[in-house]
């Protein structure tokens, strides 16, 4: 066997590139799928907006605390609509919005300015700021940095679960997943492309921050208003992550959601199926989810659905010009044998 040695490069620059390709190329870990360890488990939960991540989340957290577990809902959408469904459609006082009101009066904000608590399920809202008036992944970052200094690393919980959305890539949103901030990560899809799309993106990050070192995995995946035809079922199995609960695209559901009603209790009619998800999150490990290529992604559909056989035709010059183009000669000078 012929041993290639490569000299020592000189330049600094050059030495930083030879580290960077010798870390790149290294094999990379087994990835820990065990069950956390922490007294607290910390949840987040991703999914395209509108997709009923807050739903979810409202009922998974409701059905939860009747099982006995302390749990804490935190909002981290600019809608900071997580927990109204919780409260019967009442908006509680955002922290962000607290923290600026109180700050200008010369006050400090307390728990109970901003955690509401019902039938033991405690709830607040991040907040973040209205439409062009500020960065909304800057306001998840200042969210967390005022929840630090109210003690958040000091609470007794069971469960955190935090509701982001995953439409959004910029750090802020990311921030769980790039801080390790949480044990595991469940998305929320339905089937139709561009929740998946947003589903394998969460994928995408979760695996980009694996191979740099982080420990979040994806616990699974929740399908929601399921009409049966199998594409979310299809992703899970290709990223190889557990399907935690399919809520069916039922018009009870739908009715009784839009009235701000929690469906997820004990003896009620959804009750088993909350119960069963309830479990699944708390025993599911984080697995490390392999990503689908865009190809793999629109594969799950039926071409005339995704639009498979369209044809990329390149445009011309003449297309983009309302008159047709003049070929001026060029006037580059051309030096002969140089």
């Amino acid at each position: 066997m012929t041993v290639v040695v490569r000299p020592e490069p000189r330049d600094p620059l050059e030495r930083r590139k030879e580290a960077l390709r010798a870390e790149a190329a290294a094999e990379q870990p087994a990835p820990e799928t065990s069950t956390p360890t922490k007294a607290t488990q910390i949840v987040a939960i991703y999914g395209k907006g509108g997709i009923g991540k807050s739903f979810t989340l409202a009922n998974l957290s409701y059905m939860m605390a009747q099982q006995g577990k302390k749990v804490l809902l935190i909002g981290c959408d600019p809608k900071s609509d997580t927990t109204s469904l919780l409260f019967g459609g009442r908006s509680c006082p955002t922290i962000i919005e607290t923290s600026s009101r109180k700050k200008a009066a010369g006050e400090e904000v307390k728990i109970g300015d901003v955690c509401f608590k019902r039938d033991g399920v405690f709830a607040m809202e991040l907040g973040g700021p209205e439409v062009g008036r500020g960065c909304g992944g800057r306001g998840i970052i200042h969210g967390f940095e005022l929840l630090e200094k109210l003690g958040f690393h000091e609470w007794d919980f069971d469960f955190v679960l935090l509701d982001f959305l995953g439409d959004v890539v910029c750090g802020g949103f990311g921030l769980p997943i790039a801080r390790d901030m949480c044990q595991k990560v469940i998305v929320v899809g339905s089937n139709d492309l561009q929740s998946l799309y947003v589903a394998n993106n969460v994928c995408s990050a979760v695996e980009y921050f694996r191979r740099l070192g982080g420990h979040v995995g994806v616990a699974g995946m929740v399908v929601n208003k399921d009409d049966g035809t199998g594409e979310a079922q299809a992703f899970a199995a290709k990223a190889e992550i557990p399907v935690l609960a399919s809520i069916p695209a039922d018009e009870d559901i739908r009715r009784k959601s839009a009235a701000y009603e929690i469906i997820g209790k004990p003896g009620g009619r959804w009750g088993p199926l909350f119960e069963s998800l309830a479990r699944a999150v708390i025993e599911a490990p984080p697995l490390r989810p392999k990503p689908l290529s865009q190809d793999e992604l629109l594969g799950l559909f039926k071409g005339e659905t995704v639009g498979r056989d369209v044809v990329l035709e390149p445009a011309t010059e003449a297309d983009m010009c309302a008159a047709e183009k003049i070929v001026r000669p060029s006037l580059e000078v051309i030096y002969e044998g140089v």
